[in-house]
């Protein structure tokens, strides 16, 4: 309530946002006292102050006082800011009000709360005079000043009493001055940022209190000890400003984000602010996993194989061969407890499963099977925690309630950063903000087309058959995946009972990659379908046109990956002999690096050379000036894509999240690149504000919960090889706890809670299961709250509007009651005077 009143309903939503310059626990308690106090005082002066403003009034023309301004206004400007027609549609407009309507109207709290701007200095010396007396009681409002409460003073009228308000003002003012100057530079900047007044009345407070400054360091004598003092404490202050700046120059990606979102919006930045988020993700995979399993199985290696085996150089793309005996597969690791002084021989040793271990070390030990099973599942663990939380936040963040035209208003006035004063930053600072006002004014300018029924079914039908095409596609794509994985599976049986036959081992090897060359190839090929059955559809907005491509992407990749899961734990871990395999988990983790390549390999292409074709083929062929525009569907879907890969891959390759690291990496700056020389910004702006939850919600749902689902089913289900890893010898990998708890119950029986706590929380599925209810409950919640808070933010909006109409009636009745009374004491005295 910084500005002057306005019963303009189109304006109420900007107001709701400004702040009350004054403190509402002071205003409030006390205003029953300003306005009795007001009330007694009717004498000569409020008389002479309300007849004289109705006399002011009466010869500019001006009835409404709704549109009275703040002291030292100018009436006629403010008459020039104001369209005619406006003028006329007000209902309060051309009223000629009487000095008691004006009176009752001055004490309404609208009028007197933080009109005046004495009040305001006042108030804002005494925040100032606490601050520095690091208090915490408020000033009663008994401490103002007759000048300093807010009143209709100042309207134009000169009097002797307003001379004597116009100097407390200016004491007041230069006390402010003094105090503003005593605080520090944070909390002077802070208090001013506060206070409801004019940039140009800020402006020159900051002004005065600088010149203060100036004034009293050029008055005193500065020593030597001073003058070192001052310069050690400006260096020292330069350094710190300098390692901040320098702090924040090291956020990754930081400028590329910024020119992408100045340049193309949003959309396409939604796309690169997700992509580094799976970068973090799986830079807090490879810590865990690299931590606990990959560097204490590296320092103790196992017990060197017999078949020593070179690098080729094909084993970068098929990820076997020299790979297979490394720390990079689950087939490596041994299943013993390492020690840690010195390596025995295994010869005499004998596990509890009846399994002879690869390593045997002595003193410090560890666990590999407990290590490998605890680090995989509490990694998975926390990656759901913190997916979790990401999405709450997301959604708390971009389900606002905030509208188009206030947002607008905040981002076309607040979101300058002085503080940015080189010049590259400056022209990537205000391409930003112009993009974000685009994509704002077109949300506020977009509305709903109105359509025939005609044409309403036309519509419909074509979706029908969109949908219909999008659908057959990937059910056919499906089934062509299906058969040819049992093809490949059906030959690698063949090759294992043609084992003695001459074989090249190279050929053979570089036929496992035909399954990842035909899926990603579906994968690119189909979302260009896709595109194309939804440009038949023309939509309208473009968000709905994304929103539509990530549904039918999304259909295809969860399709391909379901898939892929029943291939390799229904076939390959099912029957593993059938195509002489001694370990199906390495073999597994191969086949998910291959997929986990070809999909960067295909990704990487499509952007070096389908977008460059596309955009030649654009200008060349088509003669289109503009270029295409960045799919922001297809590619969130294969991070998507990638990610779950990496997820499941986790348990097979600890080390796939560093392969997965370097893929993003590399992906950014291939997409950057690609974006800004062979893409435009889109024809229609538009805001996601959405869009960052829509993706963090599909990489928790189906992504993460797929993903989850299959290590689980591994883990509690599938028995492991029995020659290679840390549980062989198990019948399933969860009984590699269930086997320490036993011998821990033996060795003391006082552990037995730990063992029954273990066999209930970990061994028990239905904790599983209660866990992900209730992360699920929570997300729920948080998704009702956040919907609670919109009911009741839009209510009391609703309820803002209706009390401004109810203003308008009451004015509007007291005028008319009060010109019923005159007109009835106007009747009398005619009769008099008649008589």
């Amino acid at each position: 309530m910084a500005h002057n009143v306005n019963f303009n309903l189109n304006d109420l939503h900007m107001d709701a946002v400004l702040e009350s310059p004054v403190d509402e626990e002071v205003v409030h308690d006390s205003f029953n006292q300003l306005i009795a106090e007001q009330s007694q005082d009717e004498g000569q002066y409020d008389a002479f102050e309300l007849q004289q403003l109705q006399r002011d009034l009466d010869e500019e023309g001006r009835d409404d006082v709704a549109y009275l301004s703040s002291p030292g206004y100018d009436f006629e400007d403010q008459n020039e800011d104001w369209d005619s027609d406006e003028r006329l549609t007000d209902p309060l407009v051309d009223e000629r009000w009487s000095s008691d309507t004006l009176k009752i109207l001055s004490s309404m709290p609208s009028r007197t709360i933080g009109r005046s701007r004495g009040a305001i200095i006042s108030q804002y010396y005494n925040r100032t005079l606490q601050l520095r007396r690091r208090r915490q009681s408020r000033p009663s409002i008994r401490d103002f000043s007759r000048s300093a409460r807010p009143s209709i003073l100042g309207y134009g009228i000169e009097t002797d009493s307003c001379t004597y308000a116009i100097d407390a003002k200016v004491s007041k003012k230069e006390q402010l001055v003094n105090n503003l100057r005593n605080l520090a530079v944070g909390d002077r900047v802070r208090m001013l940022r506060e206070m409801p007044l004019s940039m140009s009345d800020k402006s020159d407070l900051r002004k005065s209190v600088l010149d203060r400054e100036t004034q009293i360091k050029s008055s005193k004598r500065v020593t030597c000890c001073s003058d070192l003092k001052i310069c050690v404490l400006s260096a020292v202050r330069r350094g710190w400003y300098s390692w901040l700046s320098f702090l924040h120059s090291l956020h990754l990606w930081q400028v590329a984000l910024k020119r992408v979102g100045g340049r193309f919006g949003t959309g396409v930045l939604s796309y690169f602010v997700f992509l580094k988020t799976l970068l973090f993700f799986n830079l807090f995979l490879f810590l865990v996993t690299g931590t606990f399993l990959v560097l204490p199985q590296a320092v103790h290696s196992p017990v060197s194989p017999t078949e020593n085996r070179t690098f080729k150089g094909l084993e970068l793309v098929t990820g076997a061969g020299y790979f297979s005996d490394t720390v990079m597969y689950y087939g490596y690791y041994c299943n013993d407890t390492l020690r840690m002084s010195g390596r025995n021989d295994a010869r005499g040793h004998i596990m509890a499963n009846g399994t002879k271990p690869d390593c045997v070390w002595n003193n410090l030990s560890y666990n590999m099977p407990l290590a490998y099973f605890f680090t995989i599942g509490m990694a998975l663990f926390f990656t759901c925690i913190i997916l979790v939380y990401s999405m709450s936040k997301s959604f708390g963040q971009s389900f606002r309630i905030d509208k188009s035209q206030s947002i607008l208003a905040m981002k076309v006035f607040c979101s300058w950063d002085f503080r940015v004063v080189r010049e590259s930053s400056v022209k990537l600072m205000s391409d930003n903000i112009c993009t974000q006002i685009k994509e704002l004014l077109a949300e506020v300018k977009q509305g709903d087309t109105s359509t025939t029924v005609c044409q309403k079914l036309w519509r419909m039908m074509v979706h029908g058959v969109a949908w219909t095409i999008c659908i057959a596609a990937t059910i056919g794509s499906v089934f062509a995946i299906y058969y040819f994985s049992d093809y490949i599976h059906q030959d690698l049986q063949q090759l294992s009972r043609n084992r003695n036959a001459n074989r090249n081992p190279l050929l053979d090897e570089a036929k496992l990659l035909a399954l990842p060359v035909v899926v990603s190839l579906i994968n690119m090929l189909l979302p260009g379908l896709f595109n194309l059955v939804a440009w038949m559809e023309e939509y309208d907005s473009p968000s709905t046109y994304t929103y539509i491509s990530l549904s039918r992407n999304l259909m295809l990749k969860v399709s391909v990956l379901g898939i892929l899961c029943y291939h390799w734990l229904g076939r390959v871990a099912a029957d593993p002999q059938s195509i002489g395999l001694t370990c199906w988990e390495s073999f597994v983790g191969q086949e998910l690096y291959r997929f986990l390549l070809m999909d960067f390999i295909f990704t990487a292409l499509d952007s070096l050379f389908g977008e460059f074709l596309w955009r030649l083929f654009s200008e060349k062929v088509l003669k289109r000036r503009r270029k295409p525009e960045f799919d922001i569907a297809r590619n969130v879907l294969e991070l998507i894509y990638g990610q779950t890969l990496a997820w499941v891959g986790v348990l097979f390759t600890p080390l796939l999240p560093a392969v997965q690291i370097i893929k993003l990496w590399l992906l950014f700056y291939i997409k950057m690149g690609s974006v800004m020389i062979n893409c435009q910004a889109p024809r229609k702006p538009y805001r996601v504000s959405q869009m960052t939850t829509i993706f963090i919600t599909l990489l928790c749902f189906p992504s993460f919960l797929g993903a989850s689902v299959c290590v689980t089913y591994t883990m509690w289900s599938i028995t492991p090889s029995s020659s290679c890893g840390p549980f062989r010898g198990l019948k399933t990998m969860i009984q590699a706890g269930k086997h320490l708890m036993e011998k821990l119950e033996k060795d003391n029986p006082k552990l037995s809670v730990l063992a029954r706590a273990h066999a209930f929380l970990v061994e028990n599925p239905l904790f599983l299961f209660v866990g992900a209810g209730i992360f699920l409950i929570v997300i729920y919640f948080h998704s009702q709250v956040v919907d609670g808070q919109r009911t009741i933010i839009s209510l009391l909006q609703r309820q803002i509007e209706n009390e401004g109409e109810d203003k308008k009636f009451l004015i509007t009745s007291l005028q008319s009651i009060h010109e019923n009374k005159r007109t009835q004491s106007r009747r009398p005295r005619r009769q008099d005077s008649n008589c």
